[in-house]
């Protein structure tokens, strides 16, 4: 039976592996202003170091970085979305993996209601959700275009709780934005480090993550 509390997920390291997705989107994106190739490990530095959450803003970062500060935020957004969403169905979305493994999903919804918090478009969410689990309810789902300000400032958490006032609510992501927000709405927070990521997993500890796993798949074992 379901006790009320709230299971809410950050969305791309978390649900999706977005290695070949958003971030070969903003390599690509950095690649084509400037010619320059910007390798995972640079991007996930600047990640884990907090403040760029938002990919477009990282892609205007690294160009800009480069020597290119010419080129415009606008322009930035335009050749992302265009590398990331394709034409004709053919973008870098289709490089998504799902993580969670079958069935999971459905043993948590018994038990917690189940949110998503995310800084992607609502667009992004829905195609993503309904190319993996369309048959998954969810309680509730915050988008970028929801909330006044972004992560880490804890607006998309609150508007979750606020829907179960009484109710416990946890936050598993994978990034040093994710904690701040969960810390900043007072909520759990369950982190997200891969084995060869022992720094993130620090920061997450730092940062105030209660436990750190290696996959979503484990999330049952620090509920």
């Amino acid at each position: 039976m379901r006790d009320g509390s709230f299971l809410v997920f950050d969305m791309d390291g978390v649900l999706a592996e977005v290695s070949e997705s958003y971030l070969a989107a903003v390599a690509a994106t950095v690649h084509h202003f400037t010619g320059a190739t910007v390798s995972r490990e640079k991007i996930e530095e600047y990640k884990q170091a907090g403040g760029w959450n938002n990919d477009w803003a990282l892609a205007h970062k690294l160009v800009t970085d480069i020597g290119r500060s010419e080129v415009t935020y606008p322009e930035i957004v335009s050749t992302f979305q265009s590398l990331f969403l394709g034409t004709h169905g053919d973008g870098l979305i289709t490089r998504e993996k799902w993580l969670p493994a079958d069935g999971l999903l459905p043993r948590l919804s018994q038990k917690h209601r189940l949110a998503i918090f995310t800084g992607r478009p609502r667009a992004e969410i829905d195609i993503t959700l309904k190319r993996f689990v369309p048959e998954v309810k969810w309680d509730a789902i915050v988008a970028d275009e929801d909330v006044a300000k972004p992560k880490p400032a804890p607006d998309g958490l609150f508007a979750i709780a606020a829907l179960e006032p009484e109710g416990l609510l946890t936050y598993v992501g994978d990034n040093v934005d994710d904690a701040r927000s969960a810390r900043a709405a007072g909520a759990a927070f369950v982190g997200i480090a891969e084995s060869h990521q022992p720094r993130l997993a620090q920061l997450l500890r730092d940062e105030g993550a209660r436990s750190v796993i290696a996959s979503v798949n484990e999330i049952e074992g620090v509920l």
